[in-house]
């Protein structure tokens, strides 16, 4: 009897450090930063607003955007007609050179291609600005 209770603490034991492994296994992957396959990424925010940029720090609870640029709509008061222009952040008062985001507030991360039409306006822009 004794011995039979000496083998079932030990089973016991093993099994608790193999389910304590497995969970330390999940958390590490679960918690992993996501791979970036694009210079650019584009980022949505639970409060609606859209920037891309280059993120970095992702896998932290604030993570930093550089090189920031947003789309701002321009009405034209004749025809009525809705545009859209991407603008890159730093021209407003305060001129910020990058933003800090609460990952509580980002919705989701995508890759801005190379070859889009986000890409290429950036790329413009940034060979306007010296």
């Amino acid at each position: 009897m004794r011995i039979l209770v000496g083998w079932i603490t030990a089973l016991s034991c093993v099994a608790i450090a193999v389910l304590l492994a497995a969970m330390v296994y999940q958390s590490a992957h679960t918690h992993s930063a996501p791979v970036r396959s694009t210079t650019y990424q584009a980022i949505l925010l639970s409060n609606g607003q859209a920037f891309f940029g280059r993120i970095e720090h992702l896998d932290t609870d604030h993570p930093v955007m550089r090189d920031v640029f947003y789309i701002q709509s321009r009405v034209n008061q004749e025809t009525q007609q809705v545009t859209n222009i991407l603008v890159k952040r730093g021209g407003e008062w305060h001129a910020p050179d990058h933003l800090i985001l609460n990952k509580q507030n980002i919705v989701f991360v995508e890759p801005v291609k190379e070859d889009s039409q986000v890409a290429r306006l950036i790329a413009d822009q940034n060979k306007q600005q010296p």
